[in-house]
Formats: C-alpha cells, sequence, structure tokens
C-alpha cells in the first residue's frame, strides 16, 4: 500500500464512517482504514438516545428497520430493591455489529473508498501533511487524518488518562427466556454492584446485550468472568431472574481497559480526533454513541468551513464539558456502597431525577444540527 491521499480517516466505527460520508459526500477524496476485515461487535451499552438517531436519520440510516427496539422506561436495580421511571426522550437499542456496517456502507455509497484489514501501527508528522503506516503495508502520504479507533490508541498519539479511569469493561450477548425477554422489553435495565454498575437491553433478534463496568481490584479479587455474573446474580436478584436459563452467545465475553472515563481531547497536534478518542463519557449515561456521530460531523462540518483542529476540539469541549463533568461525578459515585445503596431510595423519592441527570449528561439541544437536508440527500446531489 503505497501513494498519497488527502483525506484519511483511520476508524470505521460511527465516529469515523460518519466524517467519512461528510466528507465524501461534500467531493472530497477520502480513504477510511478499518482494522477489522469483517462485522464485529464492541464493548458498548448499544442504546441509542434521541441525539443519536437524530443524527442516524440525517444519514440515512433507520434503526429500526435493521431490528433497533424502542426503550421507554429504565429499570434501576441495587441489591434486592428497584425502581422503574419513563425515560424523558425517544430511544432504541441495537448492535454495534449491525449499526457499525449500516453507517460504513453509507459512507462507501457516498464515494468513501474503505479498506478493510488495515491496522494503522504509526501516523507521523511531515512539513506537508502526515505519514500513516499500515501493519505489513507501506507508508502512504495524508494531507489530512480523522484519527476514529475508538479506545485504542495510536503509537505516538496517546490520550490523556481521563479522571475515572480504574474500570474494566465487560460485555456479553445473552439468548433469554420468553419470559425474560417479554419482561425486559422496551426496557433498559440498570443494576448496581459492589464495584461496578451495568445494563441489559435487547437488541436485534431479541438477543439481550449485558454490559457492564467494574473496579480492576474486583476483577482480581473474583478472578474471572462467571464468577464476576454469579458475584452480581447473587447482589441483584433482578439480573439473576433476567438471566436465569439463558444462554450465551459466545464462548467468552468482550472486555477492555482501561476505559478512561471522562476524558475530553485539549490538544490536536494537527489530527482531527473524533469519537472516543476526543472524549469518553461514563457509559450509564447512553450518549457514548451521540458523542460519536455529533464528534464525527462536527470535525467533518468545520474541516470543510476551513477551521482548524484546535478549533473544533475547542467547540467540542464547550459542547460537552458540563455533562462530561456531572457523567463522570456519578459514575465515581454509583462504585461506591454508599452509591450503590442510596441510589433506589433516591429515585423513588424523586423520580424525575432520571430526566433531570439524561437532559443535563446529553448534548445541549444549542449544539445539535439544525440543517434541514440530511445528508443523504447532500449524497444524492453530489
Amino acid at each position: 500500500m503505497s501513494g498519497a491521499v488527502d483525506h484519511v480517516v483511520i476508524g470505521g466505527g460511527l465516529a469515523g464512517s460518519m466524517a467519512a460520508l461528510r466528507l465524501a459526500a461534500a467531493g472530497r477524496e477520502v480513504l477510511l482504514l478499518e482494522k477489522q476485515r469483517g462485522p464485529h461487535d464492541k464493548v458498548c451499552g448499544e442504546f441509542l438516545s434521541a441525539e443519536a438517531l437524530g443524527y442516524l436519520e440525517r444519514a440515512g440510516v433507520d434503526a429500526r428497520a435493521l431490528g433497533a427496539h424502542a426503550i421507554e422506561r429504565v429499570r434501576v436495580h441495587s441489591g434486592s430493591g428497584s425502581v422503574q421511571v419513563k425515560l424523558p426522550f425517544a430511544a432504541m437499542s441495537l448492535s454495534r455489529r449491525v449499526l457499525d456496517e449500516a453507517l460504513l456502507a453509507k459512507a462507501a455509497a457516498a464515494g468513501c473508498e474503505v479498506r478493510r484489514g488495515a491496522f494503522v501501527e504509526r501516523v507521523a508528522a511531515r512539513h506537508d501533511g502526515f505519514s500513516v503506516r499500515v501493519l505489513y503495508g507501506e507508508a502512504m502520504d495524508a494531507r489530512h487524518v480523522f484519527l476514529a479507533t475508538g479506545k485504542h490508541d495510536v503509537a505516538e498519539h496517546a490520550r490523556g488518562a481521563g479522571t475515572h479511569r480504574d474500570l474494566v469493561g465487560f460485555k456479553m450477548h445473552w439468548r433469554l427466556t420468553q419470559r425474560s425477554t417479554d419482561a425486559i422489553r422496551r426496557a433498559m435495565e440498570l443494576f448496581l454492584f459492589r464495584d461496578g454498575y451495568g445494563g441489559i437491553a435487547l437488541v436485534e433478534d431479541d438477543r439481550a446485550n449485558l454490559c457492564f463496568v467494574v473496579r480492576r481490584r474486583r476483577v482480581a479479587e473474583l478472578g474471572g468472568w462467571a464468577e464476576m455474573v454469579r458475584a452480581i446474580c447473587e447482589e441483584c436478584p433482578g439480573v439473576a431472574e433476567t438471566l436465569r436459563e439463558g444462554a450465551q452467545c459466545w464462548p467468552k465475553p468482550l472486555a477492555i481497559s482501561p476505559i478512561p472515563y471522562g476524558y475530553i481531547a485539549k490538544q490536536a497536534d494537527g489530527i482531527w480526533r473524533i469519537g472516543d478518542q476526543a472524549a469518553v463519557i461514563p457509559s450509564f449515561t447512553g450518549d457514548g454513541m451521540s458523542i460519536a456521530l455529533h464528534s464525527g460531523e462536527l470535525a467533518a462540518e468545520m474541516f470543510l468551513r476551513g477551521r482548524a483542529p484546535e478549533e473544533y476540539l475547542a467547540r467540542l469541549r464547550n459542547d460537552l464539558q458540563r455533562g462530561m463533568r456531572l457523567a463522570t461525578l456519578l459514575s465515581r459515585a454509583m462504585v461506591t456502597r454508599s452509591g450503590r445503596a442510596h441510589a433506589p431510595a433516591v429515585l423513588t423519592r424523586a423520580p424525575g431525577m432520571i430526566g433531570w441527570i439524561a437532559e443535563r449528561t446529553r448534548i445541549p439541544k444549542s449544539a445539535l444540527p439544525k440543517m434541514e437536508a440530511g445528508i443523504e440527500r447532500s449524497v444524492s446531489m453530489a
């Protein structure tokens, strides 16, 4: 692999595909490098908020047609206590395996060249752009680089540590009994347990996504996946009831560590950082995919208007920093004994708290796109 290209997007997740789609729809030459050779799952709560659904609609992606489940309420479990509240906005749940492929296909249809199985090991600055080296391949020259490698860093361009980074993330899809499936339909089940928290929701084909984070010391103490699930079920009868007689879809869980919750990029070094390379919000907010899509579109939009990466990051920080501070503070509290002990009582006495938290940890409405013409229309006119 050699040569030169104007715009290189590294990573084919939501942020990378959205940026590539916007750039290609504007008539730019775009090469997207994705390390995975085909569809794959990721450690993710797979929750699509109203903001995320709006971005997908603008991109021509119909989450419902892909099999997404509607989410109308949240049920919070802590020990034997639980409380249920109605979500203050429309939401859905869909696996990243399906969603990422749909958006990547939209980018390709817009004219972006997609190369799979291309693992970028190094990005080096040059006087007129960057040199991008692919593992087992030659280096290529790129005038502009959009870095969308999720929580995985590229050499020499590592992110900051974040402010809450002692957690390990785990994910597993389950086949539940029909009774359990019906019981959690249209719901997001949130649960708090010793040193961690997580969620369960249905995705396409009525599979349930179990995703949780837990402190590293607790992982070391328990010793393995089966032991962690057993401990969670012992602490949270509601989770045990949901998973009872169900079966794991994969032999082993997906895992990721460390998770730099609270991180927001401050320095660009000439690169357009998007998705988790730009900001990582605690997963309980359900806003991670919204931020990925928002950052991808915002970066492409500001680039096309001739702005600099530093200006983009300043704008993104302004959009996210209030919600990030609150989300990180709450995430820290949720993994403490006091936090999980008081959560059901607080939510029972103040059922509007969920709505209050959701409103203040989301991308501000003032920062969302107001253009009437969606990306799909731009693509058809390009």
